[in-house]
């Protein structure tokens, strides 16, 4: 499965979960880290937990599985990265903080 499929399912998932202003940049032709950063907002830790536990289940069941997962026990700030593709997922406090969309502003914002 490519990284843009990957993407769609993530994105769909956030989105089960009523994930807030879900963002996917190509940011492929500006760094190696990554070929795609999404990047959504929860309400609460509750919310961001359940949209983390969403998206690990949805590509999953593509047989997709994460490296790694930073921040899950906090619920702030939780980072999945799948190689390919790195999702963060933000309490909407802590989005506003880092604003990674500014810091990879040179990313291309894509749309599903």
């Amino acid at each position: 499965m490519d990284s843009k499929e990957k993407s769609r399912i993530a994105v769909e998932a956030l989105k089960d979960k009523k994930g807030i202003d879900i963002k996917v940049l190509d940011i492929s032709k500006v760094s190696v880290m990554a070929d795609y950063f999404i990047i959504a907002s929860g309400s609460n830790k509750n919310q961001v937990q359940a949209m983390t536990d969403n998206v690990e289940d949805e590509l999953a069941k593509n047989k997709v599985y994460s490296n790694h997962v930073e921040g899950y026990g906090t619920g702030n700030w939780i980072l999945l990265d799948y190689g390919d593709i790195i999702i963060h997922i933000f309490n909407e406090e802590d989005r506003l903080f880092y604003d990674l969309e500014k810091i990879w502003r040179d990313g291309v914002e894509i749309e599903f």
